[in-house]
């Protein structure tokens, strides 16, 4: 499988991101409602291009991860976090979401940050095997913090330096 190439995400890619985030939603990974037209879009106030990398196979975007700060607070700046990780079905265990985690960290540390952090389902064993592949350890649990699909799910903390 080619190396994904990995670039901040641009305005134009607005309607494809939205898209792959649509086609890509699993109550695995996602705390909100399945989203239902019309759909809101997926660049906001928040969270912009600048927010978001993007991985391209073939000139084709296959997979998406967005960077944000923990908090508003100055005395938590020196922190990212990664807030969000897609990747197209079709192109998953090709190595796409470990170039993403990569590329995400370096971006991290080009912003000065020290730490980086993420949220990750309990249940969702996939993802936490590449965390922990990536030197991400678990800070923390919220035991039955969300209620999907009939179940409770553990929301987990994980981190680590850069």
């Amino acid at each position: 499988m080619p190396v994904p190439y990995i670039g901040h995400a641009r305005y134009s890619d607005e309607e494809t991101l939205g898209r792959l985030d649509r086609r890509c939603w699993s109550a695995l990974h996602s705390v909100q409602p399945r989203p239902r037209p019309p759909y809101d879009p997926f660049f906001s106030d928040r969270f912009g291009p600048r927010d978001h990398l993007v991985a391209e196979l073939a000139g084709a975007v296959v997979g998406y991860i967005r960077l944000g700060f923990p908090t508003p607070l100055e005395s938590n700046a020196h922190v990212r976090q990664i807030q969000g990780l897609v990747v197209a079905e079709e192109t998953r265990g090709a190595g796409v979401g470990r170039a993403l985690l990569r590329a995400v960290q370096d971006e991290a540390r080009r912003q000065g940050a020290r730490r980086i952090t993420l949220r990750v389902l309990g249940h969702n064993t996939p993802a936490r095997k590449l965390y922990e592949s990536e030197g991400f350890v678990v800070e923390g649990v919220l035991p039955e913090e969300f209620f999907l699909d009939g179940e409770y799910a553990d929301d987990v903390l994980m981190g680590r330096f850069l």
